[in-house]
């Protein structure tokens, strides 16, 4: 594995028990993150971005969720999905953290802000656990950074004696508050106005930026990715059907799936509203033979419905899988 490497998830899929059988929810993606690297994974609700990176944390529940053989996920040339628990305790503590879309599933509602983030550095290993002074520091410059003043009432505080945005801020402190090479921010603004959105997602980068940590930027929105990450991965049912730098996803964007998601951008100069996408996601049940995005796409072929088509780098770091394109 490249020594630049931080995390490589090779041929990952994930499957849900359902009552009419297993749901194919992940199909064999292929994934990697750089050191220091933020990466964008795109796409629309239900296909797959969540469950993807809830299975690096191995945060599936065991009972519902199986991954076949032949999956696999190095993070730091490690793989995740071997780890015992003590081994994957270790890695949640100290390398990855993971910011929820739903800062109030997050956050325990009978527990203070301040005993939550206590905890967090307590249990992280990087602070003596006898110096309270020191790790309540730790806490009031996270609380800080994110751009919350007055941390004593914040610390002292209940989860919902605060708003949606100062909950998010706390979850984005909660998870910087102590050293790791990698963050997930798992759609962290879905829920906000505009205005605290943006302060939110400047507030990512600049966070990940001066302390040089990658990032993976799950959304649905083609301007969030555009504005945060170096790289994106364009995801839909389970598959990833465009890969590429930022600039060339809008300069020269290949795939018919990521045409329709820039075609649904609206745009200041009008024209009207966007159709949007025909159709629908497919059944995970029993999804196409070939291609996931046959049955919605403007270009489909015979081949398309018989062949599931294999990603290739059509230009020099920018692979795309469409049979269009073969």
């Amino acid at each position: 594995m490249d020594d630049s490497r931080l995390l490589d998830i090779q041929n990952l899929r994930v499957w849900y028990k359902t009552y009419r059988g297993y749901a194919e929810v992940v199909d064999g993606i292929d994934l990697h993150v750089d050191k220091a690297e933020k990466i964008g994974l795109v796409g629309e609700s239900g296909c797959g971005k969540t469950t993807t990176m809830k299975t690096v944390l191995r945060l599936m529940d065991d009972g519902s969720a199986y991954v076949p053989d032949g999956s696999k996920i190095y993070f730091d040339n490690q793989d995740i999905l071997t780890m015992n628990q003590d081994q994957l305790l270790e890695v949640r503590r100290k390398k990855i953290s993971m910011i929820s879309q739903s800062p109030m599933a997050a956050l325990n509602p009978v527990f203070t802000v301040g005993q939550q983030m206590m905890d967090v550095i307590k249990y992280s290993g990087y602070f003596d656990s006898s110096d309270k002074n020191a790790m309540r520091e730790a806490a009031y410059n996270a609380i800080t950074d994110v751009m919350l003043s007055d941390p004593d009432r914040i610390m002292n505080s209940y989860p919902h004696q605060l708003s949606g945005g100062m909950r998010q801020r706390i979850c984005i402190a909660i998870s910087l508050v102590t050293p790791r090479e990698m963050l997930i921010a798992d759609e962290p603004g879905t829920a906000l106005d505009v205005t605290v959105q943006k302060q939110i997602h400047g507030l990512l980068r600049n966070l990940v930026e001066e302390k040089k940590r990658s990032l993976i930027m799950i959304t649905h929105s083609l301007g969030v990715a555009r504005e945060l990450v170096d790289r994106v991965y364009v995801m839909y049912a389970g598959n990833i059907v465009e890969c590429c730098q930022t600039q060339d996803l809008f300069s020269r964007p290949l795939h018919p799936y990521t045409l329709g998601l820039l075609e649904c951008v609206p745009r200041l100069s009008g024209g009207g509203l966007s159709e949007g996408i025909y159709g629908y996601v497919p059944n995970y049940v029993n999804p196409p033979k070939g291609c996931r995005f046959s049955n919605r796409c403007k270009d489909c072929m015979e081949i398309c419905q018989e062949e599931k088509p294999i990603p290739i780098e059509y230009f020099p770091r920018h692979s795309v899988a469409c049979h269009k394109y073969g």
